[in-house]
């Protein structure tokens, strides 16, 4: 899509908001709130005033991992150092692995994959071999197998993902919303649902007490890598009974669906009754023009390919609450079929303009329905 705006290197955000001065949390971003092409400024802090009573915020409770591991590609002694960014844990107990260049910063940068047979060597004396590529013709993502357990060499030698942008290594739980609950099988997400982190417990506590639900749901996100802007890969999610119940409700009754991030947004419509992707999850058709249909959402879990754009539109969301994105990432075309790409157009000029904070530590935009607008059922 592109949007066209740029936006500054200072822009992005380089430490969490809690680090930015004495007595700063979490909760102290900003908030950038759009409705339809009117942009208005604010803090964080102000959420549960911008919603009402009936509406549903629906979070993603997926944990952050440890998911960068340093690594020696080729025979011993020696071999080339890379970093090992584990994205994805296989139905068959392979890991989606992305090898990296190690930059004496600490981040990394880019790294073509493969070949296939190649080892690397991990700490603790694991040895992952790289199989093929996870997408026939690619070469960033391989399938790898790991001969200990991979959770527990994340446990022990992991680190967060760092890109380049921020200044120094951060703690895992600088990575890990009030959200996040640990998986049974050691499952994750290799880069934080970052749009829930600047809830507090406190602010949970408002919304409720204003009335707004909070539905739990899980996708497991897989790397980014922010060079790359390539539309999302298959990813693991859940929808819970009672999230759809919640979100199913709310529709009837004529409240709204909020979805706290892209990754909300992505298991939500794919758990909307039409879609019919693999694992038996429900395809939305290809082609058509944006639309925001009465759908509703059944419990389901399995993987998703969905990618939503404006042509295929939306069926469950009503709004969303998201991050700063680049302006060629390919999350731009879900916020535009969200809101519309003029909406989009206005509130990241707004952004650049206001000085917002871009990346997962920086600030929130809020893409809420127009008033009076409708949803149109079918």
């Amino acid at each position: 899509m592109g949007l066209a705006v740029r936006v500054p290197a200072e822009l992005s955000a380089r430490v969490p908001a809690e680090q930015r001065g004495p007595g700063r949390g979490r909760d102290d971003v900003r908030l950038l709130v759009s409705r339809g092409t009117a942009v208005s400024h604010h803090s964080f802090r102000e959420l549960p005033a911008l919603l009402r009573a009936g509406d549903v915020l629906v979070v993603n409770t997926s944990t952050t991992l440890a998911a960068a591991v340093d690594g020696r590609l080729g025979p011993e002694p020696g071999g080339e150092p890379v970093v090992v960014h584990f994205s994805t844990r296989g139905d068959d107990g392979r890991w989606a692995v992305e090898l990296r260049k190690p930059e004496p910063s600490g981040s990394t940068r880019p790294r073509g994959g493969g070949p296939a047979g190649a080892v690397v060597r991990l700490p603790g004396g694991a040895r992952l071999v790289l199989a093929e590529p996870l997408v026939p013709g690619g070469g960033r993502l391989w399938w790898a197998r790991v001969n200990e357990d991979v959770p527990g060499v994340l446990e022990r030698y992991g680190r967060p993902i760092r890109y380049g942008y921020t200044d120094r290594d951060q703690p895992l739980s600088a990575y890990r919303t009030v959200f996040a609950r640990p998986s049974p099988d050691g499952s994750g997400s290799a880069e934080m649902p970052s749009a829930g982190r600047p809830f507090t417990a406190r602010l949970v506590a408002e919304l409720v007490g204003r009335g707004v639900r909070i539905a739990p749901l899980s996708l497991h996100t897989g790397v980014a890598s922010a060079e790359a802007h390539e539309p999302p890969y298959p990813e693991r999610f859940e929808v819970p009974a009672a999230t759809a119940d919640l979100v199913n409700a709310a529709r009837a009754g004529g409240g709204r669906v909020i979805a706290v991030g892209t990754t909300v947004v992505r298991a939500l419509e794919s758990a909307a009754v039409g879609f019919d992707g693999p694992g038996g999850v429900p395809r939305a058709p290809a082609g058509g023009t944006a639309v925001r249909c009465g759908g509703t959402v059944r419990a389901v879990g399995g993987w998703t390919d969905l990618v939503v754009t404006p042509a295929r539109g939306v069926r469950v969301v009503d709004g969303l609450l998201t991050g700063l994105h680049e302006p060629e990432a390919s999350h731009l075309l879900m916020l535009e079929a969200v809101a519309g790409r003029p909406a989009l157009g206005s509130a990241y000029a707004a952004a650049v303009r206001g000085r917002y904070l871009w990346h997962e530590f920086g600030d929130l935009h809020l893409l809420l329905p127009e008033e009076g607008s409708h949803r149109t059922h079918c």
